[in-house]
């Protein structure tokens, strides 16, 4: 076979993987909407921004949203623009950043050993369950990988294969994208600490440059601040024209210290142990961790080789881990960027280890046993409605319980079938086809099922219904998923804002015009203060009551319980 003939076949696998590429991860684009805790938040305030103009400052209702940086918001709002549906705009920037992280990933293998080796690292990213079930979502960690890898792309050429200082001047310049993105984003410029050991130790495979290069390793700087200038610059400006209003001189404090140096050193959430990643490193990348007992032997021989193609990348791995790992709030997802590169340095090996015996039947008992799980979980709450069944279904508020099941019990059943036909021999194609028809089967069938109660587009269709012509609503202790998922103008009294403060504020806008106005409540926030017998029960939803009232189920002078509000900080999304 001629090389040019070769080359092409390469080239025609990396489309093919895309094109699969991008029916896992865009299955289902369309069929739901938000779901919380974090879609619906962020897809809010893109909302604002296309109906209000403002894309410098999110809002949410009223208030501004401070917890994030706006990229992500502004990457759905120019999707929209684009497509005018928020159904697809929500998660088209998760789909392009997947899809642009699979294009980094293999380029780097391509060019750092060959396309071969591109195709495993990008088919290995792939295949992990992480990747593709976050990258499903509308969460800022695909864009933030996306912006890491990217500059993790750029670095690794200059450190790697160059020198090349446009790709490092660009790395550097995604970091900072990265850092406007969200706060971490700075993490490429981690693979200098082991590109100057592996300099110093004279390992092979690293660039090297002569000291009057230090000039062009400083303006990786200005690169990095030029990106982050995007948009402090004019946030800041536009705030210091607001001065008059202390809520925005409140956002920057909070945008630029409160959400990055305090979260980072005192975490108010999600207080975990220092080993918390180990169980997410080891189950949630499966079925690429399958490799760990083949690749780690063969890292630590590369590493000995004094391989640098090698030990930049896993140095780089380590050093994140430890970053997230110091601080006490640590969440799954922190350390999605660093899956990436995991696939990278694993796929020179896989060649040889997908010979391996041990490793073919390692990935048909991870298919044979998820396949089994799914399919008596799913025939034996179809067959005898235990009790665990019909519990989860009630505090999700979830009709359709039923064809849940077959959805489960079928993706089993598919798994399972991929083993017994194709064994040991193809065990790779079994292990592919299972994912297949794991995330077909949730984006096609699981998903629809759910999205009712998991968005809010039931409950807010009921308020809908109440709703005559010229009638308004206005919200109390009211989750992101409520207000977007409404199909119309709504009023609110805070987010942020205490319970009862927002209750006896609503309380009072209702009073100016009773026969219209609607109070949308919590019934966490109403304590006693509201007739039941004359409020409208809409039921359960996102784990919580809501009821519907007008002016004449509100007991005159009463206050609800601010103990309420601190109870329910604690109720998952």
């Amino acid at each position: 076979m001629s090389l040019s003939h070769a080359t092409l076949q390469d080239r025609r696998r990396f489309w093919l993987l895309m094109l699969i590429a991008l029916v896992v991860i865009g299955a289902g684009i369309g069929l739901r909407d938000p779901w919380p805790s974090d879609e619906p938040r962020f897809t809010l305030a893109a909302k604002q921004m296309v109906e209000g103009g403002d894309w410098l400052f999110p809002h949410r209702g009223s208030e501004l949203y401070a917890d994030k940086p706006p990229v992500l918001m502004w990457t759905e709002a120019a999707s929209f623009e684009l497509v005018r549906n928020w159904r697809i705009a929500f998660l088209l920037p998760s789909l392009l950043a997947a899809l642009g992280t699979l294009a980094l990933v293999y380029d780097l293998g391509r060019r750092l050993w060959s396309r071969q080796v591109g195709l495993y690292a990008a088919a290995g990213l792939l295949l992990a369950f992480q990747f593709v079930y976050q990258v499903k979502r509308a969460q800022i960690d695909p864009l933030v990988m996306f912006l890491i890898t990217a500059g993790n792309w750029g670095l690794l050429r200059h450190l790697l294969l160059g020198p090349n200082w446009r790709a490092y001047w660009l790395g550097c310049f995604c970091a900072g994208l990265g850092v406007i993105t969200k706060g971490v984003g700075f993490l490429p410029l981690l693979l200098l600490l082991p590109y100057a050991f592996a300099l110093r130790r004279g390992w092979d495979g690293v660039a090297r440059m002569g000291p009057s290069q230090a000039l062009r390793w400083w303006l990786g700087l200005p690169a990095v601040l030029a990106a982050i200038a995007l948009w402090l610059v004019p946030m800041l400006l536009a705030a210091h024209a607001h001065a008059d209003n202390p809520a925005y001189a409140a956002y920057v404090r909070d945008i630029l210290f409160h959400q990055t140096a305090d979260r980072y050193a005192k975490s108010w959430g999600h207080i975990h142990s220092p080993l918390y990643y180990l169980p997410i490193v080891l189950f949630s990348w499966l079925p690429l961790s399958l490799t760990y007992p083949g690749t780690l032997p063969r890292w630590w021989r590369a590493l000995k080789a004094k391989d640098a193609r090698v030990l930049l990348p896993v140095a780089w791995v380590a050093l994140v881990l430890v970053f997230f790992s110091i601080p006490a709030g640590k969440r799954d997802v922190y350390i999605l960027p660093a899956l990436p590169m995991v696939a990278l340095a694993s796929a020179p090996f896989l060649d040889e280890l997908l010979r391996a015996r041990w490793l073919r039947a390692a990935g048909l008992a991870f298919v044979g046993l998820f396949g089994t799980l799914l399919l008596v979980v799913g025939a034996y709450a179809l067959v005898a409605a235990p009790p665990f069944a019909t519990q989860w279904t009630l505090e999700r508020g979830f009709a359709g319980a039923r064809a849940l099941w077959w959805w489960l019990a079928a993706i089993g059943a598919v798994q399972l079938l991929l083993v017994g036909l194709l064994r040991l021999r193809h065990a790779a194609y079994a292990v592919g086809g299972g994912m297949f028809a794991l995330w077909l089967g949730w984006s096609f069938g699981i998903t629809p099922l759910l999205n009712d109660s998991s968005s809010a587009a039931g409950l807010m269709a009921k308020v809908a219904a109440r709703m005559q012509p010229g009638d308004t609503v206005g919200l109390v202790a009211w989750k992101e998923q409520n207000l977007l998922m409404l199909d119309r103008p709504a009023v609110d009294f805070g987010f942020t804002r205490p319970w009862p403060q927002q209750y006896a504020a609503a309380v009072a806008w209702q009073a100016a015009d009773p026969a219209r106005r609607w109070l949308f409540v919590q019934e966490s926030a109403m304590g006693r203060c509201v007739r039941r017998d004359h409020a409208i029960d809409l039921g359960h939803a996102n784990r919580r009551e809501w009821w519907l009232f007008k002016a004449d189920a509100v007991v005159p002078g009463c206050v609800p319980d601010p103990s309420a509000e601190a109870a329910d900080a604690g109720v998952p999304e």
